[in-house]
Parts: structure tokens; C-alpha cells; sequence
């Protein structure tokens, strides 16, 4: 009777030191095991995310191959595209309305910050300067950023735009800007460029108004009928703006599934890396309760032997 007293007791002071182990925030076999389990669900979910980024990144490369000649003409009229890096916009006019664009949906990186963060340093090095800047946003994770910062700046904002874009929809969006960008002296696009799959940059167009007499007036190469000319020139003007928001959105719309590709990769290899150490850790914890059990064994047959 003694010695079945002394067995139970070993194995309830075990038993009371496991759980106190486990108190101390040491997780059991089970709950690691389903951590091991939903770390795969969600590495299986990365892993399809990615290959569906890198199908659709090929449909938007192919997008922007075509709208870049579609583009061309726009060059000799508002010059090349620029880089935002290292930027000092000292050319930009007076009064000037900021059209960032980004997207809708997460899961693709920093390249939403980058464009807000970018839209940031434009405001600030204008204010700086004495002039002023409004925004028309375009996309729900630049609205949802940059409200913060320049809730009573932002005039408009376009959100769940259909993807992939086409020049319709381009040119309705072109029509809000341009029913606010009256009194503006300039309309600056600041865009992701797509470069390769692994990098894009941020870049800016400047898009002015035409002029249609006196000082500095537009287009004196071409030759226009006198009672039409300002007619074709506010025509002209609109198309303009389309012609460079279509070619943004093409860039816009291969880097962003670059940055979600890139994103989904990096997510699967530390999914898989957290399973190498959870898979080590449930090893261990498996290892320690073995041990457990039979020192249990060993501490009852030692018993029964005394």
C-alpha cells in the first residue's frame, strides 16, 4: 500500500511539474502541431497567390508594351517622365494639383507607401517654396494614407476602379480631374514605373494647360482655323491628360502585380522557414515528454523494487 502511495505520488509531482512548465508559456505538442498545420494553409495560400500575381503580371506587361507608343506624341508636348528620387520640383508652377495613383488591394509590399510618401515630399518642398498643392487621390490605400496628413487638400478621390484599366474608364477619370483642375496652373501624375519584376521606380509627369493666345502660347507649329482653335485646344488638352493617366495606369498596374508577386514569394519563404523551427520545437517537445513518461516508468519500477 505504501509503495502504490509513494508510484502515485512521483507521478503526480511529474505530472504537477509538467503544468507548471507549460504555465511558464511553454506550448504543448498540440498547439504546436496546429501551429505547424495553419502555417501550411497559409504558405499554401501565399504560394497560389503568387503564381495567380505572375499569370497577371503578364497580361499587364503586355498592356503596357502596347500603351507605350499609344503615348509617344504626349514627350515633345509635356517631356519625359521623371524621377521622383532626389527631386527638387523647382519647375513646378505656382499652384499645382497632385494626381497620385495607387491601388486598392493590399498584400503587394510598400509600393503604396512609396507613392504617398512620395506625394508627402512633393507638398512639402512646394509649401517650402511658397507654393501651394492640391490632391485628387486615386486608388482606396493612398485615400486611406494621405487623409491623415491632407484631409482638406484632397478635392476628389476614385476608389474600387475596375482592373485591368482601359481608356474608357481612363478618360471618365481624366473628365473629374479636369473638372477640378480649372484653376490649377499644372496637374502633376506621380506613378509606380514598372521596370522588371523585381524593380519598379516612382516617377512624375507634369501635364500644364495649353495657352491659346498672347505670351507663351502652345502648339505655334501647327497652324489651326481662327474659330476654332481654342475649341481644339481645350479637346487637345483633355486628350493630353487621358493619353498620360492611361500610360500611368498600365505602369502602375505591371508594378503592382511585380510588388505582389515579390511580396506572396518572401511571405511563402518565411512561412516556410517558421515551419523548419515549429517542426524543431514540436520535435523537442515530443523528445521531453517521452522522457517524461519514462522516468515515470523507471521511478515506479525502482519503487516497486523497494
Amino acid at each position: 500500500m505504501a509503495t502504490t502511495i509513494r508510484i502515485a505520488a512521483q507521478r503526480a509531482s511529474t505530472r504537477a511539474l509538467a503544468q507548471m512548465v507549460q504555465s511558464r508559456g511553454m506550448a504543448t505538442e498540440k498547439q504546436i502541431f496546429n501551429q505547424i498545420q495553419s502555417t501550411k494553409n497559409i504558405q499554401k495560400i501565399t504560394s497560389s497567390m503568387k503564381m495567380v500575381s505572375a499569370a497577371k503580371l503578364k497580361g499587364d506587361e503586355n498592356r503596357l508594351a502596347a500603351a507605350i507608343p499609344f503615348n509617344v506624341w504626349t514627350t515633345p508636348i509635356s517631356g519625359e517622365p521623371k524621377l521622383i528620387e532626389d527631386a527638387t520640383f523647382e519647375e513646378l508652377p505656382e499652384k499645382c494639383l497632385v494626381v497620385p495613383i495607387t491601388s486598392d488591394k493590399g498584400l503587394c509590399g510598400g509600393i503604396n507607401t512609396f507613392i504617398t510618401r512620395s506625394c508627402k515630399d512633393v507638398i512639402k518642398k512646394l509649401g517650402d517654396a511658397g507654393k501651394t498643392a492640391d490632391l485628387v487621390v486615386i486608388g482606396d490605400k493612398g485615400r486611406a494614407q494621405l487623409r491623415r496628413f491632407f484631409g482638406e487638400q484632397i478635392k476628389r478621390s476614385a476608389t474600387e476602379v475596375v482592373a485591368p484599366g482601359s481608356f474608357a474608364l481612363t478618360s471618365a477619370l481624366a473628365s473629374e480631374i479636369t473638372a477640378v483642375s480649372g484653376d490649377y496652373d499644372a496637374i502633376v501624375i506621380i506613378y509606380n514605373s514598372y521596370v522588371n519584376a523585381a524593380v519598379y521606380n516612382q516617377m512624375y509627369k507634369v501635364v500644364t494647360p495649353f495657352v491659346t493666345e498672347g505670351e507663351g502660347e502652345s502648339l505655334l507649329a501647327y497652324e489651326f482655323e481662327p474659330d476654332t482653335k481654342s475649341e481644339v485646344m481645350v479637346d487637345l488638352s483633355e486628350y493630353l491628360l487621358t493619353s498620360q493617366l492611361f500610360h500611368s495606369f498600365m505602369d502602375g498596374a505591371a508594378a503592382e502585380q511585380s510588388a505582389r508577386m515579390t511580396a506572396m514569394e518572401n511571405a511563402s519563404k518565411n512561412a516556410s522557414e517558421m515551419i523548419d523551427s515549429l517542426t524543431l520545437q514540436y520535435n523537442r517537445a515530443r523528445q521531453a515528454r517521452i522522457t517524461t513518461e519514462l522516468i515515470e516508468i523507471i521511478s515506479g519500477a525502482s519503487a516497486l523494487e523497494d
